[in-house]
Order: structure tokens, then C-alpha cells, then sequence
């Protein structure tokens, strides 16, 4: 039987009823919607090839379940980015290493970019850069060595351990995770033992830079334990690595060979120079007040002796704008709880 109200002050009485209880539910301290981080949105990146270049056009969103923002150190929340990165497919080594400050350093196979430096300086100057993951700044690094820009910028500042399971880990080979802005792979910390023989063991790579040895000659002065960038310094064969924290071989992708980069979990994590040219449409808008793209000192400067540990850079970021490693595929992977 159909049953209809009919009358209007009764209509009128249940549907204020409902206005009033909508507006409760909004006030009542439960926190808007995007800014629920355990549920972010549905990952999407598209990896194609056109012109001789590869192309990567993301949201920015990680593909694995995300650490909570806001967070102690980091008081932003992710949200959707509008990536377009591109470069070449046959990437070549240039003259002399270009430092990657200013930029991404490059952009993961799920869409979320890389990134080694922080906007984080000692009484503002640029050379005391404090470095992410040295626990002496909090930064609200998650569990997936990333955290989130002002912007709503999910990124990696190390090992992307969420995306590597999904990829289904490096145990048992070298695993390519993304590409750096002058088009040259991205891998794990697992490489082979020979880089010229692919039937040689993997093992973890090892980083050639060192901690300085004595005190700090200036700025903060005290000893040199890895609190900023500076405190380091390449020692040529002191690890299996270049000052790019890279080195020319065979990998899975490549078995004719190709300079490639480690992502390693020690510094320099992620490399601080690339060894080709970057392509500008990793270079990131609105440098702001004394800051410079790829070449320059660093990020800007934040006044005062203290970091500024709320925030990772100090103006939001965003991308302008190679044979790709899922040719001509979408993913829309659901993110999980």
C-alpha cells in the first residue's frame, strides 16, 4: 500500500527536522571529509610514450594505505595533485652532475615524486640545510619515508617500502620503482654484485659519502653527525657508488645496459645531483623569496636559529608539465584502509 503525508505544517516540521540535524553532524567536530587520510582517493597515473619521450601524468595520491596526516611535524594533509612530468627514452650522461635542488628529483611508478632536500636551514642560510631523515628534525616522516608539502604534496624522501611491497619487493631481484627527471631509472638498494653480469648475487648497495670527520669550522659549529647535508662528503670508492649515488650496468629493464640510480638507506637516500639534464617539467613553480631552481643553493631560507619542522618547503609545489615501464597503462588502484 502506498502511503502519502499530506499534510503541508507536517512536511514542513520533518524537513526542518533534517536541516537541523545536517547542521549538527557538520558542527559536531568530526573531522570534513578530505582531510581523512585513511581513506585519500583512488590512485591514477598514466605511463605512455610519445616523441621519443616518456610521459607521466598523476595525481599525486600513493597507491598503498598512507601514514596519518596531520601528524607531529608535519600539519598538512594529503590531497590530489595535476602531475605531468616528462623525458627522454634515451636519456644521456652530461658533462658534469647538475645538483637537483628546487625540483623533484623524479617520480615514482605510482605517481608520487621524489624528493631528498627539505626548506629546513639553520639561521637561514642555505648552506646548513638540515637533512630529513637524520632524527635530529621531526619532519612526520610515515612509515613510507614520505610525508606532505603545504600544497597536499604526498612524497618520498627515501625507500617507498608501501609501493615496493605492492611492486612485490626486491628479495630476489633489482626492482625499478620510478624514473629521475633526465629520464635514467630508479632502483631499490639491491643491485648485483657485478653491474656488467645480471647472473652475478643482488646485494644492498652502499653509498659513498662519509661523515666528515672534527667539527663544524662554521655556522651551528659542534661535530659533524649528519644533522645537515653539508656534513657529508663523497669519498670516490668508498662504496659501490658515484657522488650521484648511482653507477652504469645491467638491470631487468635494460639488459644492454644503462646508468641507473639507487634509492639507499643511507645518505644520500635519495641522489642530491642527477647525472644527465633534468627536463624543466620537474622543476617546481614560485621559487619565492631567495630560493633558485636546479643548480641554485637550496630551498629558501627560514629565518631564525630553529628549523621550521611544520613545514617541508616553504611555497607549495607543483609539476608544469619516457619507453615507460607499464607502456600505455592507467592504473586506478582504490586505495585501502
Amino acid at each position: 500500500m502506498n502511503h502519502q503525508i499530506r499534510n503541508p505544517p507536517l512536511l514542513l516540521f520533518l524537513g526542518l527536522c533534517a536541516i537541523v540535524i545536517a547542521a549538527y553532524a557538520q558542527d559536531s567536530g568530526a573531522p570534513p571529509r578530505e582531510r581523512v587520510t585513511t581513506q585519500i582517493g583512488t590512485n591514477r597515473v598514466s605511463i605512455t610514450i610519445s616523441g621519443g619521450q616518456r610521459v607521466i601524468t598523476a595525481n599525486g595520491l600513493p597507491d598503498h594505505t598512507a601514514g596519518q596526516f596531520l601528524r607531529r611535524g608535519n600539519p598538512d594533509t594529503i590531497s590530489a595533485q595535476n602531475y605531468n612530468f616528462h623525458f627522454p627514452l634515451d636519456p644521456q650522461a652530461a658533462t658534469q652532475p647538475q645538483r637537483a635542488n628546487g625540483a623533484w628529483f623524479g617520480i615514482a611508478l605510482n605517481g608520487v615524486p621524489f624528493e631528498p632536500g627539505t626548506a629546513e636551514f639553520w639561521n637561514g642560510q642555505g648552506e646548513w640545510n638540515y637533512e630529513a631523515k637524520s632524527r635530529f628534525i621531526n619532519l612526520g616522516l610515515d612509515d613510507h619515508n614520505a610525508h606532505v608539502q603545504p600544497s597536499g604534496a604526498y612524497h618520498y624522501h627515501g625507500l617507498p617500502t608501501g609501493l615496493m611491497q605492492r611492486l612485490g619487493g626486491d628479495g630476489d631481484k633489482m626492482l625499478l620503482i620510478g624514473y629521475a627527471a633526465d629520464g635514467f631509472p630508479i632502483y631499490t638498494d639491491r643491485g648485483h654484485s657485478d653491474p656488467k653480469d645480471s647472473k652475478t648475487p643482488l646485494k644492498k648497495m652502499r653509498p659513498s659519502y662519509r661523515l666528515k670527520s672534527g667539527e663544524r669550522a662554521g655556522g651551528p659549529g659542534g661535530k659533524y653527525d649528519g644533522k645537515f647535508a653539508a656534513d657529508y662528503q663523497f669519498v670516490q670508492g668508498s662504496g659501490d657508488l658515484d657522488e650521484c649515488n648511482g653507477r652504469f650496468g645491467f638491470t631487468p629493464e635494460f639488459p644492454k645496459g644503462i646508468y641507473h640510480y639507487y634509492v639507499t638507506e643511507e645518505f644520500p637516500y635519495i641522489s642530491r645531483q642527477w647525472r644527465g639534464t633534468p627536463d624543466p617539467s620537474f622543476f617546481k613553480r614560485g621559487p619565492g623569496p631567495g630560493r633558485r631552481g636546479p643548480g641554485g643553493p637550496g630551498f629558501g631560507p627560514t629565518p631564525g636559529g630553529a628549523p621550521r619542522a611544520s613545514f617541508d618547503h616553504a611555497f607549495a609545489a607543483s609539476g608544469d608539465a619516457g619507453r615507460g615501464f607499464q607502456q600505455n597503462e592507467t592504473n586506478q588502484n582504490k586505495e585501502r584502509k
